[in-house]
C-alpha cells in the first residue's frame, strides 16, 4: 500500500465520518427535537430523548474520533500546517473549531455535568429547556454547515472570503 493509498483511505473515512456525524446532527435539530417538543407528556419527552439522543452520542463519539484523526493524518501528510496562517484557508480553522466544540461536549462536558444539567432543568422547565437544547443544536448545525460548505468549496480551490 503506498502512502497515495493511506491518504485516500484516509479522506474517505473523514468525509463518511463527517456525513454520520453532522448528517446526525442535522436528524436531531430538525427531526428529533422538533417532534419530541410537540409530545405533551414531558416525562415521555425527557425519556425517549435520552435513550435516542443517547445512542446517536455513541455514534458521534466514534465518527468524531475517525474524523479528527484522519483530518489530523491529512494535513501531516499533505505538510500543510501553514494554511492554518492564511486567511484563505478560513475552512480548515472552522473545521477544527466544529470538531473541538463536539469532541468537548460529547468526551468533557456531557459526561461532567452537561447531562446531569439537562435532566435538572428538563424536570423545572421542559418547554424552555427543549427549547434550549433547540437553539444550541440549531447553532452548532449552521456553523457545521457552513465548515462543510466551506471546506468543499475550498479543497478545489474555491476560496469564498480569499
Amino acid at each position: 500500500m503506498t502512502g497515495n493509498d493511506i491518504f485516500v483511505i484516509a479522506r474517505a473515512l473523514h468525509v463518511l465520518g463527517v456525513v454520520v456525524w453532522i448528517g446526525g446532527v442535522a436528524f436531531v435539530t430538525t427531526v428529533l427535537i422538533p417532534a419530541l417538543r410537540r409530545m405533551p407528556d414531558a416525562d415521555k419527552r425527557m425519556e425517549l430523548f435520552e435513550k435516542l439522543e443517547g445512542r446517536f452520542s455513541l455514534q458521534a463519539k466514534f465518527v468524531t474520533l475517525i474524523t479528527g484523526a484522519s483530518g489530523f493524518y491529512m494535513v501531516y501528510a499533505m505538510g500543510a500546517w501553514e494554511r492554518f496562517t492564511k486567511p484563505q484557508f478560513w475552512w480548515m480553522h472552522a473545521m477544527v473549531l466544529v470538531w473541538a466544540a463536539f469532541t468537548l461536549v460529547l468526551f468533557v462536558l456531557e459526561p461532567l455535568f452537561l447531562h446531569r444539567w439537562f435532566r435538572d432543568r428538563a424536570g423545572k422547565d421542559p418547554e424552555g429547556t427543549f427549547r434550549l437544547v433547540q437553539i444550541m443544536h440549531v447553532v452548532l448545525l449552521s456553523i457545521s454547515l457552513v465548515a462543510v460548505a466551506g471546506a468543499v468549496a475550498g479543497v478545489r480551490g474555491v476560496y469564498i472570503f480569499a
